[in-house]
């Protein structure tokens, strides 16, 4: 499980499949009411009050994205509660259970991954040509640089080795191939890994 804070009231989680098996979780279970999913839930809070101090008391818009062959990234928007409604001496009257969650789930049929540092993502792609894959295409969008892989397009053991190598470099995203064609600027529309590794060297 990993937590970042994207804003103030924003953070986004990233499970993988062994964080939802082993709390015996089925990715369909995501969205249902279901006690299991509630301590996981109540799991990822504490985690990330104890990490980023992120306090998830008041109403909590959450967005579920699941990912081929990843898991699934958890984005928390933390929104306002009435203070009057529950007294005015602070969290010590605040009912027990205060998260008012409300869970979208979005499937997304592709693989895409952000890189903040260019070097960092010439590095993945040299890892990339050895043994996986020369395919791919490369966006740049909201200061980011964005590998997109169509899933389809691997088989099984290929594609859980692409995974581990984006992960490792990169960080896993929800942004959509149509939100990246329409809003981003497309630097290498095929064969990105390819093109990278031969106009880019790794660093030493």
């Amino acid at each position: 499980m990993r937590i970042e804070r994207l804003s103030q009231d924003k953070i986004r989680i990233f499970l993988t499949f062994d964080d939802l098996s082993e709390r015996g979780i089925q990715k369909e279970d995501m969205w249902q009411e279901v006690p299991k999913v509630h301590d996981l839930f109540t799991e990822m809070m504490d985690q990330a009050y104890s990490e980023l101090g992120f306090d998830a008391t008041g109403p909590l818009a959450v967005e579920v994205f699941a990912l081929p062959a990843q898991g699934m990234v958890v984005i928390v928007t933390r929104g306002k509660y009435d203070h009057h409604q529950y007294g005015a001496s602070g969290e010590e009257e605040l009912p027990e259970e205060i998260y008012e969650m409300e869970v979208t789930l979005e499937q997304s049929d592709s693989i895409v991954y952000a890189f903040l540092d260019f070097e960092v993502l010439v590095e993945a792609a040299h890892v990339l040509i050895g043994n996986i894959t020369s395919q791919g295409k490369l966006y740049s969008y909201n200061n980011k640089w964005y590998l997109y892989f169509d899933p389809k397009e691997f088989e099984e053991t290929a594609l859980s080795g692409l995974v581990g190598v984006l992960a490792e470099f990169g960080d896993s995203s929800p942004v959509t191939e149509a939100v990246l064609d329409e809003y981003g600027k497309t630097v290498m529309p095929e064969n990105a890994v390819q093109l990278l590794c031969t106009h880019f060297k790794r660093q030493e």
